[in-house]
């Protein structure tokens, strides 16, 4: 498999977590969930089952979930009306095609009966409790921060496993977004903050949790409503939600970079398209930074929504002058170092014919390190452009993120180290604007912009506002902004 062009130059995606009970059969419903939860992790998946008959099932596989979970013979080997899953793109724990001990859902067997659980998002103390755990005699069988829950719940002296799972959840620090199963019961739960995103929906008697509702479209399950920030959710097929906040009450921080790129741009986010929101995105942008240009031209796939509503606020013709390879997939020959130094070519080639002598703004949605934004500057000037104009539809990234979005260290971080005009100097390009932090939140619905002293979102890679202390950061030596 060639590496991805963009790998170490995008904010990666976090983790897709689904479920499902009360369905005749739940493993083919999960891994359609799955499937549509791709675009959130395309590393690894797994779906565990419950069936009464037979207990619990498991399947656990590298790559993505149309090679591994299609088969009918893999899907007849998770029986059962109940189950959960989850894909997997990195945020802690050993990477590569061999660790598939850190492939979700994990499973334990307690003395309650066994449970198996899915996360999203990212524990800030998962060092300091793990070191704590493994002095106590819990012994690990992976290195992801997931497994601190596993051994949260075998330690609780709950009478029930949801008793056991709300005690293990209060003792861990970060971004949580829980999906697990118990023989009986399916549960959701959302972290104080509500930083990622966890929705309910139904499906006549069955009910269904994911990471967003694009996973609902596919298997044709109604959105009931979003899973609020510090909820759990207990649900039975055919009964009434149960509902409880087992968490100290505190002002929501949903993860704003849901809205600019990680979310499926067919999916809601609290009522509203994603793909309105980033259409809103692009004409702010095109208020705050006009160009003289004559062609608006996004970066595939995820500026193509941005960059329609830049064209139309600015009156720009919209098109589309880069085209994406969607087969590259494996390679047809050997990806030897010339071929991979080929990079963002294989995947993206520019139309010549609609960029010559063309002054061209390019939208995307991000500058992280900016080895792409110049690969794909010199595309553009070798296919004769008169001159390349970047407008970008997020503020610029700055700060590593410890919630769970994979990001590189600080000091890799473009614009961690330089101002916007030394930035569009060491790009090479004709302009280079960002839409500004207060633009970004009039676009997402706040007409007065950022209130710094109650900010509605977690914005901490562009401002540096972490709104939970990553406590094994900074035990670490990590200099948060107050302290800087």
């Amino acid at each position: 498999m060639l590496p991805h062009p963009f790998d170490g130059d995008r904010l990666h995606e976090e983790c897709g977590v689904f479920g499902v009970t009360g369905a005749p059969e739940a493993a083919p419903l999960v891994a359609l969930g799955l499937h549509a939860l791709q675009h959130r992790g395309q590393e690894a998946g797994g779906i565990v089952t419950f069936d009464p008959a037979t207990g619990f099932h498991q399947a656990r596989r590298m790559g993505y979930v149309r090679d591994n979970f299609t088969d009918p013979a893999v899907i007849a080997t998770l029986p059962g009306p109940l189950g959960v899953g989850h894909v997997r793109y990195s945020t802690t724990g050993d990477k590569g095609p061999a660790v598939l001990r850190n492939v979700q859902p994990f499973f334990g067997e307690f003395a309650l009966g066994g449970a198996a659980i899915a996360h999203n998002g990212n524990l800030t103390n998962a060092v300091s409790l793990r070191r704590e755990l493994v002095e106590r005699g819990s012994l690990f069988q992976s290195s992801s921060d997931t497994e601190c829950i596993i051994h949260l719940m075998a330690r609780s002296m709950g009478r029930t496993l949801v008793e056991r799972m709300e005690d293990a959840l209060r003792r861990v620090e970060g971004a949580f977004s829980v999906v697990a199963m118990t023989e009986t019961l399916l549960v959701g739960v959302r972290d104080p903050l509500g930083m990622r995103p966890l929705l309910l929906g139904r499906m006549g008697d069955a009910w269904v949790l994911a990471s967003e509702t694009c996973a609902f479209d596919i298997i044709g399950a109604e959105t009931v409503r979003e899973v609020a920030p510090g909820e759990m959710v207990v649900l039975r097929p055919g009964a009434e939600v149960e509902s409880v906040f087992p968490f100290r009450p505190r002002a929501s921080r949903f993860c704003i970079f849901e809205h600019v790129y990680f979310s499926r741009p067919d999916s809601i986010i609290g009522g509203r398209s994603v793909y309105e929101t980033r259409e809103a995105i692009g004409a702010e942008l095109a208020r705050e930074a006009p160009a003289d240009a004559d062609l608006v031209c996004p970066v595939p796939d995820s500026g193509v929504p941005a960059a329609i509503g830049y064209a139309r606020e600015a009156g720009l013709p919209f098109a589309m002058g880069i085209v994406r390879n969607h087969y590259i997939g494996r390679t047809f020959i050997e990806p030897t170092e010339q071929i991979r130094n080929m990079g963002v070519r294989l995947k993206l080639n520019v139309n010549r014919a609609l960029i010559r002598g063309k002054r061209v703004v390019m939208v995307d949605d991000s500058v992280v390190r900016g080895t792409t934004t110049r690969k794909l500057k010199d595309m553009i000037l070798d296919a004769g452009a008169a001159a390349v104009h970047f407008r970008i539809a997020s503020p610029p990234t700055a700060w590593p993120c410890f919630y769970g979005v994979d990001t590189p260290e600080r000091d890799k971080l473009l614009a961690a180290r330089m101002s916007e005009s030394e930035m569009q100097a060491h790009l090479g390009v004709d302009s280079l604007r960002f839409i500004s932090l207060d633009g970004l939140y009039r676009a997402v619905g706040e007409p007065r912009g950022r209130n710094p002293a109650t900010p509605r979102y977690c914005d901490a890679c562009f401002s540096g506002d972490y709104p939970i202390v990553p406590a094994d950061q900074v035990e670490d030596g990590f200099r948060m902004k107050a302290a800087e």
